[in-house]
């Protein structure tokens, strides 16, 4: 799977959570690893992220430099 297809599929998955649809995070992939930034209102929200990418097909690793709102 191409990079700009498992960007599309890891941000169609966020949209369709129910945890992660309000959040504000920026993904981005190149060669298979997904970078993860922005905000969110909670770690549980940022570990939900990471776990929304990870279970992408094509994912061979995720980055995460989201933070948590203070």
């Amino acid at each position: 799977m191409s990079d700009t297809m498992i960007t599309a599929k890891v941000k169609a998955d966020m949209a369709a959570d129910k945890t992660a649809k309000a959040m504000d995070v920026h993904v981005e992939t190149q060669k298979g690893v997904v970078m993860l930034s922005g905000f969110v209102e909670s770690k549980a929200e940022a570990d939900r992220a990471v776990q929304l990418a990870r279970g992408v097909k094509g994912v061979t690793d995720v980055k995460s430099s989201i933070q948590v709102k203070k």
